[in-house]
């Protein structure tokens, strides 16, 4: 089989990038770079912040794919987000597959129901690069038809140093046409005090910590790891929580702290 590095295809591609002097047409050339050695159905570049809600720097989702997915995601529901929660971290891998950093309950999670079900995504691959202590992008690769096959995730790491340093470049592009501007953001304050606070008047810290991994996707076994407590011990505080803020479920967790956000 022909080498996919040796074609005319990629050495254009990623001349392009080169060539490219603005933060769209150079996200285009790196995505161009990308689609040349792997099929894909889909990416999202994000630029994750500790202090501020994350910017969408490039997508190529159709009109209503991003209002769905990007607009409603971007108001409040990316605090439970596995990749926010990764991008956030010191350390944290440059490419990693989606499905291995996420808690073991997020499949059954109603944000993964609400936010990640939605987009028919089999499987995803993600980029990070942290650009400073307050910011780090991520771009989203995604397929719907099928999952990665080893060669591909080979490929996908071969190219990693050329996509890492895209990335840098069209954050350096984007940063640039935006001008100078306030980095902190009130909403995303908001937003993380809401989270944090959530059922502040009736729970305790214990019940309220275990809301938010529950919100997360983590399973009882998984809380009891994180808060370094007997499983037995969250089962109480999940009852007592229920009981406290009048719910039975999962569902009408997520439904509450999502009224919450809308509410802020």
């Amino acid at each position: 089989m022909t080498d996919l590095f040796s074609t005319a295809e990629w050495h254009e591609a990623v001349a392009g990038i080169i060539r490219a002097d603005n933060d769209q047409h150079s996200a285009a050339a790196m995505i161009d770079a990308i689609s040349t050695v792997v099929s894909h159905e889909g990416t999202c570049l994000l630029a994750f912040h500790k202090d501020a809600s994350p910017d969408v720097i490039h997508h190529t989702l159709e009109p209503a794919g991003r209002k769905h997915y990007l607009e409603r995601y971007i108001a409040g529901p990316y605090l439970l987000d596995p990749l926010y929660q990764l991008a956030m971290q010191k350390k944290k891998p440059g490419l990693c597959r989606f499905r291995d950093q996420l808690p073991d309950r997020f499949r059954s999670s109603e944000y993964y129901r609400q936010y990640c079900e939605q987009t028919h995504l089999l499987d995803e691959m993600d980029y990070l690069t942290t650009i400073n202590d307050r910011t780090t992008v991520a771009l989203v690769v995604g397929k719907r038809d099928r999952t990665f096959t080893k060669a591909e995730l080979q490929r996908l790491e071969l190219i990693a140093p050329t996509v890492q340093a895209s990335i840098s470049q069209i954050w350096k592009q984007w940063d640039a046409r935006q001008g100078s501007t306030d980095s902190s953001d009130a909403l995303h304050r908001k937003l993380i005090d809401c989270f944090e606070k959530f059922g502040e008047s009736v729970l305790t810290e214990r019940e309220r910590q275990t809301s938010q991994l529950l919100l997360r996707g983590h399973s009882s076994k998984s809380i009891a790891r994180v808060l370094k407590i007997a499983p037995g011990t969250v089962m109480v505080h999940k009852r007592n929580l229920f009981a406290k803020l009048d719910i039975s479920s999962q569902y009408e967790l997520f439904s509450l702290f999502i009224d919450k956000l809308g509410a802020r």
